[in-house]
């Protein structure tokens, strides 16, 4: 603890206060904004608005998201192996807001396709170029911090005040979005996702090119990356064994985060058949996030003094929880609110907390290797997020399409429908969360947590 201590008192000043929130801002900010409403209304969307079969657009999402994971190691190689003036990392926060902005606009509207086909193909196409932009600020994003600050302490704060960003913004998409939608159908907007996409890159526009200008001079903690095939990196961190749970955690914390909104739509409208319901039980699930990452998180940390304890014990709380929903949920609904809310707070977390994973992952690379691997460690970082999306985005409706679901049936769904969706909304976090326990809780990465420290005092001292 002594010479954590010292690891802090080295580098304590050399972030400002502008860089830490555009940090905070840039990826959980607008960019946040547009991912909470698309991960939560998408999906409904396609098969209520469009009128895409769930088959198809459960094909749209694996094939869209699937690529998405598969590029990921590629932007991290590219990242780490980005020279230009403005530095390794910067550059991409230039470009990021204008696809982005571009893409997330462009999926929402509706040109009126007749062919199924025709429509399938415009969505997929837009589809994939917003998961493209994600990707290509995500890494970068994510490997700038490691690359600046090598303090876990000031690294865990960081992360802390992301995660509360994180939480309000996905509090406003969830909980307002049929509000402020509706407000723009009302004063003439023919789809009201429009002109929220087009605000909300305003936001984008504003923290992603702050981070750029905040971030100038900032990346002291690097070494240049090993010369050869981009594999050959990815590979050299895959090699060891320590590694892998950490992987496995990424991808099961996003399918635990991922389901516990997208699911959501789709339990109350049929599992409940209150469609007038949605707007509180998401803001029920939005607030208890939001508290979660604001309120929580910080204490968790303090009480548990790492990441990992933090996670293990919010991740043990939410499956007792969910287990409790999963044979009672449908027995009140402020039962129901109520259950859910805690979970909340508990379980949302963990997509936060698992970011000090790849700090760690990135820590151990160099310990072990001397180079810097963060946009690679990243990267790894973000394909196991993505296939944790994918698992989650298409097999939602890969499930209800094989359950019988029919969409727009509200109170005429078939008893397998109405147990897969139970399933989905509870059971599946529950056996998610089980072996995100069981990876952090024996990782073999534990055991080199001094020489880590002592890496990093000498590392400071330079």
């Amino acid at each position: 603890m002594a010479k954590e201590k010292t690891v802090n008192t080295v580098v304590k000043d050399e972030i400002s206060t502008a860089f830490k929130w555009f940090h905070a801002t840039s990826a959980n900010g607008g960019a946040m904004l547009m991912a909470a409403v698309i991960a939560s209304y998408f999906s409904v969307y396609m098969t209520d608005t469009l009128k895409i079969p769930a088959a198809a657009a459960s094909a749209i999402m694996f094939v869209a998201t699937l690529w998405d994971a598969i590029n990921d190691p590629m932007m991290g190689v590219i990242a780490d192996r980005t020279k230009s003036r403005w530095g390794r990392y910067r550059p991409y926060f230039i470009f990021a807001p204008i696809l982005l902005t571009f893409f997330a606009t462009m999926i929402w509207i509706d040109w009126g396709f007749a062919s199924t086909s025709t429509k399938v193909a415009y969505v997929l196409i837009m589809y994939i170029g917003y998961g493209m932009t994600v990707t290509m600020y995500s890494m970068p994003h994510m490997a700038i911090l490691p690359a600046a600050v090598r303090s876990n302490e000031q690294r865990n704060m960081i992360i802390s005040l992301g995660a509360g960003v994180c939480a309000t913004v996905f509090t406003i998409g969830n909980t307002f979005t049929a509000n402020i939608t509706g407000f723009f159908n009302n004063i003439g907007f023919k789809n009201g996702y429009v002109p929220f996409m087009l605000i909300c890159g305003v936001f984008a526009f504003i923290s992603f090119w702050g981070l750029f200008a905040t971030s100038k001079g900032k990346e002291k903690y690097l070494v240049e990356p090993e010369k050869g095939h981009p594999l050959k990196e990815i590979g050299r961190v895959l090699k060891y064994k320590e590694v892998w749970p950490n992987l496995i955690a990424w991808v099961m914390a996003s399918m635990g985060y991922g389901m516990m909104f997208s699911t959501s739509v789709y339990y109350i409208m049929y599992y409940w058949a209150r469609p007038d319901l949605i707007p509180v039980y998401m803001g029920v699930i939005s607030i208890g996030a939001l508290i979660s990452m604001v309120v929580l998180m910080p204490i968790f940390l303090k009480v548990f003094k790492t990441g990992q304890k933090a996670l293990l014990v919010s991740q043990a709380l939410s499956i007792v929880l969910y287990v409790i929903l999963f044979f009672a949920g449908k027995t009140n609904f402020v039962f129901l609110c109520v259950l859910t809310f805690i979970s909340a707070c508990t379980a949302s977390m963990q997509n936060a907390l698992v970011n000090v994973l790849v700090n760690d992952t990135i820590d151990f690379i160099m310990l072990k290797e001397g180079k810097s691997s963060n946009g690679v460690i990243s990267s790894i970082k973000g394909f196991a997020q993505k296939c944790g999306n994918t698992i989650v985005s298409s097999g939602i409706l890969a499930v209800l399409s094989i359950s019988g679901y029919i969409a727009g049936a509200i109170g005429q769904q078939p008893e397998s429908a109405m147990f897969a969706l139970n399933f989905l909304k509870f059971g599946a976090p529950s056996l998610t969360g089980i072996i995100l326990i069981i990876c952090v809780a024996k990782s073999p990465m534990n055991k080199y947590a001094e020489d880590i420290v002592d890496m990093k005092v000498k590392m400071g001292e330079k």
